[in-house]
């Protein structure tokens, strides 16, 4: 077990001091989730938002600041928030997925969720953890440094948070609910979004000329009125769409978010390169690319400078789709990069904007490339020796259909997923962690699997049948606190392979090493980066493959484990850690705010 129990009760005394010296600010904001007319391809939705706003608000804070939120629910549907990559050390209360770390806040409720920013800086986001609710709950958490530290790079000369979303024109929530109903896939969505707006290649952003509403993004504003003006002026330009103003010879340092539901997205910015400088509010080694590949979860800072000639270039995403055989939306979404600021050039209507080149939807190689590219910007030390030495296999499966139903799945089966054949069972009468803080029986059992429990060619083309029927059940992996822990991820063909974003609550984690086919440890082992892996908190395994990822258990909790794709932790993609306390104070979980929701 690693020596963490000293030096993390050193290093909180540390932050606490730091935090006193450097004059740490505690912010408050009021979150109020409501329903909201929002018009988006041409018909008018009522979606739930926070503040009537979509995105909802950037919250912008410093390292070793606290954050107070008042989550009031004045929407329908039960509701909970996640600050997603926050490490809520001890204050797992604060965490937010539904029914893991607390019952939803039901209509006409509230909760404030009071957490410590320790250790990290960079991009993380915020979003709903219930159900599809996040599909339009979700908004940017910007960390910058303390007030006397500065950026590893030069400061950029401005900082835009574009947060990639899906849209669907119908009420996301009853598109899962009917999936759940008939054990189908869940209908894709009609769009994607940048900021909100879906951008100039849908059909009615191409025909809203005469009420043109262009979004200039600003992340700090400067000459508003002359860019919407002279965006105004540019007839090509069509509404829905988030235009980025910039200045010629300038640095920006753009913060992309994949809040999509259900689809890893590549990203390309027309004839200029990108330098990525962060991942999941993690530092990375600089490294420049043309195209960027994000999961759904995941952040990636990267700094443009605008060293091309003063005129419009398209900033366009798409998907990544590796499952073989599975409808996907392949609609195009795009957002504006428009030089000057609109203070003194007008380009005119017959000039568009140019278009980046994208890869194709199921190009795995640039996936691939674009992950091998990122790396910690210094050696780290790799926490060892290894205690818990654990192989989680990740994928879809199919449940039988009861008899007398019809089901919507292949051959009348319903969709499900599991990781080591367990398909994960949320409670639904209290979470997880007042089961665990209260010691009340029944809730869940601690006897997770380590390794799967039928050894198989996990990547074979044809997987025997009998596997692809998974157990559910509401199973917990227990870790003793300073456990050092190695996690194999593994993909498997069931149903189809598949890219799965695995993110795990309340820790970062080190990536050693990913590949394909089947994880050979004789073999593969040769392969870890002991010396600069990249520190993240969702993890791409790649399709047919694994990756390998390695983290102390220092806070203690019950954290959860799932596949980002929602469609996929809906149908049981998920497991938890229950992490005990350690010794003292500064290793031991909280106890429980008052206004604690109750189930």
């Amino acid at each position: 077990m690693a020596s963490s129990s000293s030096s993390r009760l050193l290093f909180l005394l540390a932050c606490s001091v730091l935090a006193l010296l450097a004059g740490a600010e505690v912010h408050h904001h009021e979150f109020i989730v409501q329903e909201t007319p929002v018009k988006r391809l041409c018909k008018t939705h009522n979606v739930i938002t926070v503040n009537g706003q979509l995105p909802g608000p950037t919250l912008e804070v410093r390292e070793g600041d606290t954050v107070v939120i008042n989550v009031v629910n004045h929407a329908q549907y039960n509701v909970t928030i996640h600050w997603h990559g926050i490490r809520q050390f001890r204050t797992g209360w604060a965490d937010g997925p539904e029914f893991v770390t607390q019952c939803p806040i039901k209509p006409g409720g509230s909760y404030k969720y009071r957490f410590t920013i320790e250790g990290q800086e960079g991009t993380l986001w915020w979003h709903a953890h219930s159900s599809w609710l996040r599909a339009t709950v979700y908004g940017a958490l910007i960390i910058r440094p303390r007030e006397n530290k500065t950026y590893p790079f030069e400061k950029p000369a401005r900082e835009v948070p574009l947060i990639l979303g899906e849209w669907w024109d119908a009420d996301p929530i009853q598109v899962i609910r009917e999936a759940q109903r008939t054990g189908a896939a869940p209908n894709i969505s009609d769009a994607y979004t940048i900021n909100g707006q879906p951008g100039d290649l849908y059909n009615c952003s191409k025909e809203g000329r005469k009420s043109l509403t262009l979004v200039c993004v600003f992340y700090r504003p400067v000459c508003v009125r002359q860019c919407v003006a002279n965006l105004q002026r540019h007839d090509n330009m069509h509404a829905e769409t988030t235009a980025v103003p910039v200045k010629p010879g300038e640095t920006a340092l753009l913060r992309f978010i994949n809040a999509a539901l259900n689809q890893e997205l590549f990203v390309s910015i027309a004839q200029h390169k990108m330098t990525v400088v962060g991942v999941d509010a993690s530092y990375t080694k600089p490294f420049t690319t043309s195209v960027l590949m994000i999961a759904p979860g995941q952040t990636t800072d990267v700094l443009v400078t605008m060293d091309q000639a003063p005129t419009r270039y398209y900033l366009a995403a798409r998907a990544y789709d590796s499952a073989q055989g599975v409808a996907f939306d392949n609609t195009t979404t795009t957002a504006v990069i428009e030089y000057d600021c609109g203070c003194a050039t007008d380009f005119g209507p017959s000039i568009p904007p140019a278009f980046p080149v994208l890869p194709a939807f199921n190009d795995t190689n640039t996936a691939t490339a674009f992950a091998a590219g990122i790396r910690s910007p210094h050696e780290v030390k790799i926490p060892g020796p290894v205690d818990e030495n654990l192989f989680f296999t990740v994928g879809v499966g199919l449940f039988n259909c009861e008899p007398g139903q019809q089901c919507g799945g292949p051959n009348n089966t319903r969709f499900t997923a599991s990781m080591n054949n367990i398909s994960f069972v949320f409670p639904q009468t209290t979470s997880l962690l007042h089961a665990h803080y209260y010691g009340i029986p029944g809730v869940f059992t601690t006897d997770f699997p380590a390794y799967p429990p039928v050894q198989f060619d996990y990547t074979a083309q044809n997987v025997p049948r009998y596997l692809w029927q998974p157990v559910p059940a509401t199973k917990l992996y227990k870790l003793k606190f300073g456990s050092v822990v190695q996690i194999v991820l593994q993909d498997t063909s069931i149903v189809s392979p598949e890219n799965h974003p695995i993110h795990i609550h309340g820790y970062d984690f080190y990536i050693l090493a990913e590949g394909f086919g089947n994880f050979d440890p004789k073999k593969d082992a040769k392969k870890f980066n002991y010396v600069d892996p990249p520190q993240r908190n969702t993890v791409a395994v790649p399709t047919n493959g694994w990756a390998v990822i390695r983290f102390v258990a220092d806070n203690p909790g019950v954290w959860l484990m799932h596949c980002h794709l929602d469609v996929h932790i809906t149908w049981g993609l998920a497991m938890a850690f229950l992490v005990e306390d350690g010794y003292g104070k500064l290793e031991t979980l909280e106890a429980p705010p008052v206004d604690l929701p109750m189930c």
